[in-house]
């Protein structure tokens, strides 16, 4: 059975702990996607990552591994989600999966944030080991952070596809204008 696991994007402390955010599995398109893959019968999990402001990989493990990752699993990410994916396919060489898509990736090239989350090797393998491939969503305006990700991302998964879209910035629903993201859906049905 074709399955679904989205993950999302960093959330910082102050929106964690604050009624004016929603959580980052209920936020931007994310919960458009997982109800538009139920409604063509493939089920979909936005998994929720306790404290991600923490940094704590460990944690993030712990919250994906609660789902079936198989060969007919679609893995989506959206910024830190995608970095996390990146990681996570690269220290697992066992794990197949249909297809990956990066959205926005982040894997803090610049040091942004002080923390050992992306201090890892990205496996070039990872592409071959997603049936249907690695597919990175990218915007022309994104922050200069998510730029240089998708560069090197470029660099070490040469085979991966990209996709560059016009003024789509960060790919939520401030740079988007709405919850729907059609153009993912088409590509994971």
């Amino acid at each position: 059975m074709r399955n679904a696991v989205i993950l999302h994007w960093l959330t910082y402390e102050h929106e964690y702990y604050s009624d004016e955010y929603p959580a980052g599995s209920d936020a931007n398109w994310l919960p458009w996607l997982q109800k538009r893959l139920m409604m063509n019968d493939i089920k979909a999990d936005t998994p929720e990552v306790t404290r991600p402001f923490d940094f704590d990989y460990a944690s993030w493990v712990r919250e994906i591994e609660r789902y079936d990752i198989t060969s007919q699993t679609t893995l989506v990410g959206l910024s830190m989600g995608s970095g996390f994916w990146v990681r996570y396919l690269s220290e697992h060489p066992e794990i197949e999966v249909d297809r990956v898509f990066l959205v926005a990736p982040w894997l803090n090239v610049h040091g942004e944030e002080a923390t050992d989350f992306f201090e890892f090797e990205i496996d070039p393998g990872v592409v071959a080991r997603a049936r249907n491939g690695v597919t990175i969503f990218t915007s022309d305006n994104d922050r200069f952070e998510s730029l240089d990700s998708v560069a090197l991302l470029r660099e070490k998964l040469p085979d991966a596809a990209v996709r560059v879209f016009p003024g789509y910035g960060h790919f939520a629903l401030k740079d988007l204008g709405t919850e729907a993201f059609p153009e993912l859906l088409e590509a994971i049905l």
